[in-house]
């Protein structure tokens, strides 16, 4: 099933798109070296032929794609991904819940957020797991360390595959973070590439998540500078910002140095954990997410979500507007994936939502200059039940509805007056 969903709309605020278009300018005319000074011939030149496209929109688009589906182990998933204030939709995703022949009980999750193009994103998205299988690593009869090197193989197989494909199609030098999961009935196997991430929430607590691969971490720095490159404004090169991906095959040119060994590396980090009763869900999702909220924050605000909903695709949804309205200026993608321990809905949890909401509800008729003026009135007040990891953030459209709502009354009673009854 797939279903579009729009949010409120947003703009972005003027010192913001300042901000970052002159951002651009000074990293650009850094790498072409020379001075930048303000009203100089070079930096008009600059604005009107070299400089970049603006990677960033003037408005968001705010359409999200959700599906939902799960198996008859008890695994239900939902996933949601909206294009957001970026030019471009780069982010691409794989759902089964269940794969086929003799790994009909096994389940694969995957996101992919692209860069510089969508090629090798949606490239992997379809293709990534079968060349994991085809490594023979993946067996009903399952050996952990056969798994973890398979798709560790397959990684590396389908990323040279994707090299010999860019030169002889002319694909775009586009590239992709990895981040998914492999689940077998014994365990779930953990996969990363990149800086999209993955955590699994186990009785209420982040129990584990995947560690992000930037250029300025200190192995991944070694190894950048062992392959002749340097780390410049926390990018390879000045240029790249994360130091492991698929694709991004102008940073692994050096034929003579194994695939592990390039400026980015291919290289899947893979950890394995036994499932335990107590596991209730997991979180994929690129760094359009990561980048607007922590890990224990969002494992907080979706257990409460499950308590007062029971659609995941709307949790999913709401966990994309609390980004965006966190000031997330990407893709943004995220799969979440239930296990039979998941939280439920529950009638306390409905009942302290309803009395939140109509406590907010008060205060937007108590206080109406205009929204701005309530939505910073109520961010400064200190309200009991706010969802835990989202607070007043995640209330957002409540408050823009309950506004709306009174506005609409108060102009009513403005155009038709109550008088005395002659």
């Amino acid at each position: 099933m797939r279903t579009a969903r729009r949010a409120s709309n947003v703009e972005v605020p003027s010192f913001l798109r300042q901000l970052v278009k002159e951002t651009e300018k000074m990293v650009t005319f850094f790498f072409k070296g020379g001075s930048r000074e303000a009203g100089s011939p070079e930096e008009d030149n600059l604005d009107e032929e070299d400089a970049l496209p603006s990677p960033y929109l003037e408005r968001p688009i705010l359409e999200k794609h959700t599906s939902e589906g799960g198996n008859d182990l008890g695994l239900n998933y939902a996933v949601a991904s909206m294009q957001g204030w970026r030019a471009q939709m780069e982010d691409a995703h794989t759902c089964m819940s269940q794969l086929r022949g003799d790994l009909e009980d096994w389940a694969y999750f995957a996101v992919f957020d692209g860069h510089a193009g969508i090629t090798v994103a949606q490239y992997c998205s379809k293709n990534l797991l079968d060349h994991i299988l085809a490594t023979g690593g993946i067996k009903a009869n399952e050996d952990p360390e056969q798994v973890k090197e398979g798709i560790r193989e397959g990684f590396l197989k389908i990323d040279s595959h994707m090299h010999k494909l860019s030169r002889e199609d002319s694909w775009e030098r586009s590239g992709t973070t990895a981040a998914g999961v492999l689940i077998s009935p014994r365990h779930i196997y953990f996969i990363n590439c990149g800086d999209s991430r993955t955590l699994l929430c186990h009785d209420g607590q982040v129990v584990f998540y995947t560690e992000d691969h930037k250029p300025f971490n200190p192995r991944e720095k070694e190894r950048i500078q062992n392959a002749g490159g340097s780390v410049t404004l926390q990018r390879i090169n000045g240029s790249l910002a994360v130091s492991r991906a698929l694709g991004d095959f102008d940073f692994k040119e050096a034929d003579w140095r194994p695939q592990t060994e390039q400026l980015v590396s291919p290289e899947p980090e893979v950890y394995k954990l036994e499932r335990t009763p107590e596991d209730e869900f997991l979180i994929l999702a690129c760094d359009g997410v990561w980048d607007a909220i922590g890990n224990e924050e969002l494992c907080a605000f979706v257990r409460n979500r499950m308590q007062v909903c029971d659609d995941l695709r709307d949790i999913c949804a709401q966990v994309i507007d609390l980004c965006l309205y966190k000031g997330s200026l990407d893709n943004i993608s995220i799969i979440i994936v239930c296990f039979p321990g998941a939280p439920q809905v529950s009638q306390e949890a409905l009942q302290q939502e309803a009395e939140l909401e109509h406590q907010i509800d008060v205060k937007v008729e108590e206080e109406d200059p205009d929204l701005l003026y309530v939505i910073k009135f109520l961010a400064a007040e200190e309200m009991p039940g706010l969802p835990p990891g989202g607070g007043i953030t995640s209330k957002r459209d409540c408050i823009i509805s309950s506004y709306q709502k009174h506005k609409r009354v108060k102009s009513s009673r403005q155009h038709f007056p109550r008088g005395p009854i002659s």
